[in-house]
């Protein structure tokens, strides 16, 4: 599919000389795929957690935020797909626009992907959350480890959309960083708060 229409939704639904959010202008991908995990203080607070696939970032948002314990199912419901670039992304989108509030960037790094299929073969990634169960390894500051994505059998979230499981792997050592307090976390691109992110903006 053609990038101008896998980000559709993300530019139909923005107007970017307001929010201050990158349009898209076709990023380099990189030579391993990024993951990205955003603190976004909108309407209610959440985590938007963020894949390389190709040339996007798929999307998922998780009221909780993900964990590093395994007995911990965090709710995950997708959003629309987003530029490569957003993976920088930090400050205040304006109240009153599409997902007005601040938001930081609370992990950053590489993924590998893990999924295979029942006789031990690599499954392309895109292909295995299309099949909805992909597995990954994370290397971020904070979040480290391997983790799986899962769709519900016919799951839905709380507004009626399809949902999904991230989870941490059992039995895989990681760095045990889980999601943290939103309003004290601080990001990992710049140390600040939201609070801060926001103090500053209105400053400028």
């Amino acid at each position: 599919m053609a990038d101008r229409d896998r980000l559709r939704d993300h530019r139909g639904k923005r107007a970017f000389d307001r929010t201050g959010e990158p349009r898209g202008r076709g990023a380099s991908a990189g030579d391993e795929p990024r993951f990205v995990v955003q603190i976004h203080d909108a309407s209610t607070m959440h985590f938007d957690f963020r894949l390389q696939v190709d040339d996007v970032l798929k999307s998922w948002s998780i009221p909780k935020g993900p964990s590093a314990d395994p007995k911990d199912k965090r709710l995950a419901v997708p959003t629309e797909d987003h530029p490569l670039e957003y993976e920088e992304f930090e400050g205040v989108i304006t109240r009153g626009e599409y997902g007005g509030g601040t938001v930081i960037v609370w992990d950053h790094g590489t993924y590998g992907p893990l999924s295979h299929d029942r006789r031990g073969r690599p499954v392309d990634f895109a292909r295995s959350l299309e099949r909805g169960h992909a597995t990954f390894r994370l290397s971020g500051s904070k979040l480290r480890g391997e983790y799986a994505l899962t769709r519900f059998r016919g799951g839905r979230g709380g507004d009626g959309e399809e949902a999904w499981l991230l989870v941490k792997r059992a039995g895989a050592a990681a760095r045990t960083h889980g999601a943290p307090d939103p309003r004290r976390a601080r990001s990992a691109k710049s140390g600040r708060t939201l609070a801060q992110v926001a103090s500053d903006a209105a400053g400028e």
